[in-house]
């Protein structure tokens, strides 16, 4: 129990990469590069797909959902991060930290819902392609995406709720560029087991059910493919199956490897980078691994640049 006296903490400080001051211009111009890309790469993928009738299927309304969620990740992390940078004003409320920390929690477990959902969208297509308009109807998969979306706030509230629960009245820098659990839990006056016991229990079903899903739907994806006959066929789907993968492992890992270990063994170092790795890539590189190589959406892009050109 914290005493009576302690004065509870009214805003945090983010050092983030402030250690690095040689270096402070170069960074705010690469992430600043690499926001408006996250940006415009999703935005156009939303674009091309709500203005073409030919792209409104299963697949590609579970790829603007993950647009939308890319969008709210890195959103929810650079541009503050970008400020601090620019201005050296590194303070959040505690109110600001407390919503970060819910819209960070609520984005990532949305992407790791929505790529087993995309996982298993790719498994009805290839393993049961005459059952797929069956299995997939327009209804169903609203449903999936909006279950997603459900799923992410009940487990991005637990842990808020959670974490606004603990009293901070001691240190309030943040060795991070955000307001992480990991750093935040550091920060606790009070016992921390509970917050702890949650992120191995409630957050390995958030993150392991769905990796299982991925697991599952791609060792059946490669087994369908090693039965074309075409080499060039199972060299083009290898390719794409190769590209999607690297994402999820990605991701996948940096999560696991943040946070379902004991706090003993967190390293604030390491945790910034692990989370830069899952923060920014993935919304920075999903627009161009999911889509813009595919080549319905390319000729969209042709088609609705060659309207604009002759309007």
């Amino acid at each position: 129990m914290y005493g009576k006296n302690q004065t509870p903490v009214t805003e945090f400080v983010l050092l983030g990469l402030s250690d690095i001051q040689d270096q402070q211009s170069i960074l705010f111009t690469s992430f600043l590069i690499v926001y408006i890309l996250a940006l415009l790469g999703n935005g156009l993928i939303m674009m091309v797909i709500a203005l073409t009738p030919q792209l409104h299927n299963p697949m590609y309304l579970f790829i603007s959902a993950l647009n939308i969620v890319d969008i709210g990740l890195i959103s929810d992390t650079l541009p503050k991060m970008l400020i601090n940078i620019y201005t050296n004003k590194k303070t959040i409320s505690y109110e600001g930290c407390i919503a970060q920390l819910y819209f960070f929690v609520f984005f990532a477990a949305a992407e790791c819902v929505l790529l087993a959902v995309m996982a298993y969208d790719r498994y009805v297509a290839i393993c049961f392609p005459l059952r797929y308009p069956v299995i997939m109807r327009t209804h169903i998969c609203l449903w999936m995406v909006i279950s997603t979306f459900v799923v992410s706030s009940l487990s991005s509230l637990l842990h808020t709720l959670l974490m606004a629960s603990l009293f901070f009245c001691g240190p309030n820098q943040i060795f991070h560029y955000f307001c992480d659990i990991g750093p935040l839990l550091k920060l606790s006056c009070v016992p921390t087991s509970t917050n702890e016991l949650v992120i191995f229990t409630e957050g390995s079903l958030i993150v392991m059910i769905p990796f299982s899903v991925v697991l599952f739907s791609y060792v059946c994806i490669v087994v369908a493919i090693l039965k074309i006959r075409s080499t060039e066929g199972r060299q083009r789907a290898f390719s794409t199956c190769s590209s999607h993968l690297t994402v999820v492992v990605l991701f996948y890992g940096t999560l696991v490897f943040m946070y379902f270990r004991p706090s003993s063994s967190y390293s604030l170092g390491q945790a910034r980078f692990v989370t830069l790795m899952y923060n920014v890539l993935p919304p920075t590189l999903n627009p161009f691994i999911y889509s813009l190589r595919n080549n319905e959406v390319k000729q969209a892009l042709r088609r609705l640049i060659s309207q604009k050109n002759v309007m």
